[in-house]
């Protein structure tokens, strides 16, 4: 006795042929349903996108507010602290330096934040070395302004470009290896 939903190989003098179209049945079969899967995959996929655009249909139609960049990142720290590669006691000197300049860098914790660097700020600006708005960033013209002053103590921080690179750490680096 065979078990249900099989055909016997001898059952009739086409067998053969009843055995293949079986076979062949069930691929198809086996073939409608991973294509039926596969559409299923797409239309969720593009329903999902769909309903994404439709829902950001409102914000395509509000007016977007233009952004404008002044600094490029490259150029600008969004850091809290900027030691600009200075340790604490290298940084403590830093702000020593400045306090007893007169230009106020705030408690002397080796750590260069907003305060310090609004007070390097102002000491640049006094002495002629332009690095524009006091706002604590440490910006292209804020380390511009700070090669030509370590230009013209000695160091070498190298072509005033406004980046800080190696040489310009270094420099910034053997100027604060003591107080002032």
């Amino acid at each position: 006795m065979r078990a249900p939903g099989t055909l016997a190989a001898a059952q009739t003098p086409h067998a053969g042929r009843h055995v293949n179209a079986f076979v062949v049945e069930r691929k198809e079969e086996a073939m409608r349903s991973s294509l039926t899967r596969a559409l299923v995959v797409t239309s969720a996929v593009v329903g999902m996108a769909a309903g994404g655009l439709a829902g950001a249909s409102a914000s395509v139609a509000a007016p977007q507010q233009a952004v404008r960049t002044t600094v490029s990142s490259a150029h600008v720290s969004p850091l809290a602290v900027n030691n600009l590669g200075l340790n604490t006691a290298r940084a403590k000197n830093w702000q020593s330096c400045l306090n007893a300049w007169g230009f106020n860098a705030g408690t002397e914790d080796g750590q260069l934040g907003t305060n310090s660097w609004k007070a390097a700020q102002r000491m640049l600006n006094a002495w002629g070395y332009n690095a524009g708005t006091v706002d604590g960033v440490v910006g292209s013209n804020t380390i511009t302004a700070l090669q030509k002053f370590l230009n013209a103590v000695g160091e070498n921080a190298g072509t005033p470009d406004g980046i800080a690179g190696p040489q310009t750490r270094a420099a910034f680096w053997n100027y604060n290896a003591t107080g002032c």
